[in-house]
């Protein structure tokens, strides 16, 4: 029963801001509120189960108030209790539906439940908290699927596929190394990036004995745990609770977590929980009358309209407080209006001021809204405490991700020198880059460095090492590395907020595919035997985070100080150099000099004064012991870092 815009009413002059559209419970009444300005009754069903049941055991209608409210205070204590919303329209009563602003639910979210939330807490939650930061791009982010981390056996996990299981100490793979949360601990990360983790309609929560699959980015119920990474999703409490088990677990190790949101669109359309409250509102159209589809999944959410607006905001901001979650990384946020974006990062920053805010400055096809208006990353000058990804820099060192033999910085493509270097700047405004020459943005896009996230490869498209593999058949594995160390060695050195994929540190496979999404624990869990395999790889990338963690000049907040510290020396074919000179961004090391030699072969460098060597090829040493001065040799296909005290 999808509206064509002719027949939806404005509903501009119904919107309400003030009343409380969460459900409310205390043990003397529970307050059941909806908002539906076309509906002509509104109902409220309660039952005893999330499931099963034919019938409610009672109804009651809401009453209306004003502006489209709908409301009923039911006398008693409810707690536990489940229940679902029904609208009248057009003399028809709609499915039912748990409501867009239901908190818990039973298995597979067709029901909500009254719940007392404190009752969910771990102990001690009241000073629970996550790390604080100074910039943004302080941050270290490791993007992971929950399940991925633990499916597999070589993981040693008692909590397999779970939200218990990411925070489990003291697991090993069958040599005896650190899986899990310790491996993500030593590795040094300060921020676990959870694919969607709300509660989506992809996964069958009544057949977990069954082989099943999904990302996440095809939303149900937004505010609620998903409930197949419970250890059971039929007790609403349950996912709740193990949810904020999991948050605490990280956060009593240091680490930050941020959820993927995906408030674009709705996994379901037709009979999507927008659409059983205020049919076609929620929604963009075209002119025509049909669904506007800028997502590629059937339809488009329209973040500019009020309750739209409304409901993204109270949204993020209930995850925030009653999960403490770190940050939030949005979906093709360039479907979403700027207005928008910035008014909830204002929230956000409200309840947590280190809260980190990003997405995709992209959609995946057309949109009514003007593109002036996305939050797409030619605007992200416009976004305020907002970052965009930098395709610019994944590609440029790397390859496109649209084509698969296509070649980067690092495995000797030709012309990418100036997509690197805009990389290494965090895409932002510098006297020497020749932004003609930048693959994708021809001009600067990030107001500070931070507003770029740099990133090499993420859950989409093929992993790294794959994409290497694919695009370079003649290489050795031992030039396969090479490649793929020096690539994310350019990430980590980056003046934006690096972005890992969980597993590239030992060199992760998804045997080639390309878009793995609803594929099995066997092309996506990460085996854990590939850190005994390649444990040098693994030294690596720590070495390297310790390094951007020791030394602020690799992390600068502001454009100015920049633009200040940061010279490029060399670019050639192959070839980069820059130093980060006078003590930048009150680094220990007054001059820096890094170098990344993407050619085969080890390219001299004439050097003024005595240096100390801290990165070399394979090995890094943050003491210097070892002195340089003179000609020096960057190894083919590495990164060379040298500094002066």
């Amino acid at each position: 029963m999808a509206f064509a815009p002719a027949t939806l009413p404005d509903y501009a002059s119904y919107a309400t801001t003030e009343a409380n559209l969460w459900t409310k419970y205390t043990p003397q009444q529970t307050t059941f509120s909806l908002w539906s300005p076309v509906a002509e009754a509104v109902t409220v069903n309660l039952y005893k189960q999330g499931d099963g049941e034919a019938k409610p055991f009672e109804t009651h209608p809401l009453q209306k108030e004003q502006n489209g409210l709908w409301q009923a205070r039911i006398k008693g204590d409810w707690q536990g209790t489940y229940y679902t919303y029904q609208v009248k329209l057009n003399g028809h009563w709609l499915a039912e539906t748990p409501g867009i602003y239901a908190t818990a639910v039973g298995v597979n979210g067709k029901r909500a439940m009254i719940l007392d939330l404190a009752t969910t807490n771990p102990q001690n939650w009241k000073n629970d908290k996550g790390p604080t930061l100074a910039s943004p791009n302080d941050a270290i982010l490791y993007e992971l699927h929950v399940r991925d981390l633990t499916a597999s056996k070589s993981s040693g996990s008692s909590h397999p596929g779970k939200f218990l299981g990411l925070v489990e100490e003291g697991t090993t793979n069958p040599a005896g190394l650190a899986t899990g949360l310790d491996h993500i601990k030593a590795l040094g990360v300060t921020h676990v990036h959870l694919l969607p983790a709300f509660d989506h309609r992809s996964i069958d929560e009544t057949a977990l004995d069954k082989p099943q699959y999904n990302w996440g980015y095809d939303p149900q119920n937004y505010n609620v745990p998903e409930g197949s990474y419970s250890s059971d999703p039929y007790h609403a409490e349950v996912r709740i609770r193990e949810f904020k088990q999991m948050i605490k677990g990280f956060h009593d190790k240091g680490l930050g977590v941020v959820l993927d949101v995906v408030y674009n669109h709705t996994g379901q359309t037709e009979g999507s929980n927008f659409n059983l409250e205020v049919p076609g509102y929620y929604y963009r159209h075209k002119a025509d009358g049909s669904l506007s589809d800028a997502t590629a999944c059937g339809n488009e959410t329209a973040s500019e309209r009020a309750m739209m607006r409304r409901f993204m905001i109270e949204s993020c901001a209930y995850w925030a407080k009653e999960y403490h979650l770190d940050g939030f990384r949005f979906d093709l946020m360039g479907v979403h209006d700027i207005e928008t974006m910035n008014l909830l990062a204002k929230e956000l920053k409200k309840i947590n001021p280190s809260i980190l805010i990003y997405g995709e400055g992209w959609t995946a096809g057309d949109s009514p809204l003007p593109e002036k208006l996305r939050a797409i990353k030619a605007n992200t000058t416009e976004l305020q405490s907002i970052a965009a990804f930098s395709d610019d820099i994944r590609d440029g060192l790397k390859g496109s991700v649209f084509e698969e033999k296509s070649t980067g910085f690092v495995s000797g493509a030709k012309d990418t020198e100036e997509s690197v270097k805009f990389g290494v700047v965090g895409s932002t405004n510098h006297p020497q880059i020749n932004y003609k020459q930048v693959n994708y943005s021809k001009a600067p896009w990030a107001r500070q460095p931070w507003q770029a996230v740099s990133y090499v490869s993420c859950h989409d498209n093929q992993t790294l090492y794959d994409k290497l593999k694919i695009s370079n058949p003649g290489a050795t594995e031992a030039q396969l590395q090479q490649m793929d160390e020096l690539a994310n060695a350019v990430v980590l050195t980056s003046q934006g907020i690096p972005f890992l994929h969980a597993g590239a540190e030992m060199l992760r496979t998804k045997k080639g595919e390309h878009n793995s999404y609803n594929l099995p624990d066997e092309i996506n869990q990460i085996d854990w035997n590939w850190k005994t395999k390649h444990q040098d790889v693994y030294d690596y990338y720590k070495g390297l985070i310790a390094l951007r963690k020791a030394h602020p000049a690799f992390r600068m907040p502001t454009t100015d100080m920049l633009q200040k510290h940061l010279e490029f020396t060399t670019t050639k074919p192959g070839f980069i150099g820059y130093v980060l000179k006078d003590h930048a961004n009150k680094d220990s090391w007054k001059n820096i000099r890094v170098y990344y030699n993407a050619t085969q072969t080890a390219v001299p460098v004439t050097l003024e004064g005595s240096w100390q060597t801290a990165v070399a090829g394979q090995e890094i040493a943050l003491d210097g012991k070892r002195k340089v001065s003179g000609q020096v040799e960057v190894p083919p296909v590495s990164m060379l870092v040298l500094f002066q005290q």
